[in-house]
């Protein structure tokens, strides 16, 4: 199994390097010294860091409470017969490089946990735009609404098309992976490159025996979740049954909507967002992906939807992340895949340094960006 930072490219189906174009040696040592500084640095000095949430600490229905390491904006729009309020980060550099990273965050996750790849990205010149999708920590929660994966597409092209960026870079982790495959399937002009950190949606669950839920059986799911549930399905899914005291902070956010006044609505939306990743899949489309991709996989992740109400021979048999991300390299055109032998579902958080010294040399050997 290769370490991270080797590849394997699509078009071999063998373990490689990535075909890197050559810069100039000047350049070369430059930007090995600017990756090797941007390692060793903590999180920009200019934003306050993440406050560990204090255990038992509620937040309102947008995350009300809850503060992120940078500032909040919020666009907002019109969307099925409601305006709607999509919060957002933008992180603009010190010193520009003319490119933008969109960072998509999971189901289980928020804008906020992108904490130290927004300050890594930006000290390497990337403006980063970082929203909370609609239903979603800070955004918007309607109690009524048509929630697809081209939806919430069509909701970041439009927050995007509102600031003035024409193309980014994509990067997605698991439901956001998920959401960045279907960004590049219906705006390939506007995704200058996608990156795929543990998506979800690689396998069709449904087909692979998963029973289904009705949207109120989610919502009753939904309902009874606490720190433990969170911390006990994280262990066991997300890391390979190990914890660190580091992803604290990030369950208690996530139980902090849950003990709020808007707990229902945040179980109903999060009963809806189930139903949508249960039933629209991304794998039958791999192959019509025309942009530059990279995935990044974790090879202990054992992340699938609905495991848990799954018999016993389909448990075992899905979430299987090292046989799910070389099917993937193998079915999107010109793909590269980048291996953590280690790591589980996140590796942004699990090995910040590892994870972040190979995201940072796939997007060195992105194309240029369209003028």
């Amino acid at each position: 199994m290769p370490a991270p930072g080797m590849a394997t490219a699509n078009s071999t189906g063998t373990h490689r390097q990535p075909s890197f174009r050559r810069p100039r040696p000047a350049r070369l040592n430059m930007a090995r010294r600017l990756i090797a500084a941007l390692l060793a640095a903590a999180p920009a000095p200019a934003a306050a860091a993440v406050p560990e949430a204090a255990p038992g600490a509620a937040y309102g229905p947008e995350l009300e409470g809850f503060s992120y390491p940078y500032p909040v904006a919020s666009y907002r729009f019109p969307s099925q017969r409601q305006t709607l309020r999509m919060a957002y980060m933008d992180v603009r550099p010190d010193r520009p490089n003319g490119r933008v990273a969109v960072l998509l965050h999971g189901k289980n996750f928020c804008a906020a946990t992108w904490e130290a790849t927004i300050g890594v990205l930006s000290r390497y010149g990337y403006r980063v735009i970082v929203p909370d999708q609609i239903g979603f920590c800070k955004s918007s929660k309607p109690a009524a609404y048509q929630f697809s994966f081209q939806q919430l597409a069509r909701n970041t092209h439009d927050l995007l098309d509102s600031l003035g960026i024409r193309q980014a870079t994509l990067i997605g982790h698991s439901t956001g992976g998920m959401l960045a495959i279907r960004y590049a399937l219906m705006y390939p002009a506007a995704t200058h490159q996608l990156v795929l950190v543990d998506p979800i949606g690689l396998e069709d669950w449904k087909a692979r025996g998963v029973p289904s839920r009705s949207v109120d059986q989610w919502y009753a799911h939904e309902l009874r979740t606490s720190a433990d549930s969170i911390r006990q399905y994280e262990i066991q899914t997300y890391y390979a049954g190990q914890w660190r005291d580091g992803y604290e902070k990030w369950v208690q956010m996530l139980a902090g909507l849950y003990r709020g006044p808007g707990r229902a609505a945040v179980a109903w939306d999060s009963a809806l967002l189930y139903d949508m990743i249960y039933t629209q899949p991304v794998v039958y489309e791999l192959g019509a992906l025309r942009v530059p991709t990279v995935l990044m996989i974790g090879d202990k992740d054992r992340t699938a939807i609905g495991k848990d109400a799954a018999p016993p021979d389909v448990r075992a048999q899905i979430g299987n992340y090292p046989a799910l991300g070389h099917a993937a390299a193998q079915a999107i055109p010109h793909a590269t895949l980048v291996e953590f032998p280690d790591l589980g579902h996140s590796p942004q958080l699990q090995d910040p340094s590892s994870f972040h010294d190979a995201l940072l040399k796939a997007l060195d050997n992105a194309p240029s960006p369209a003028p």
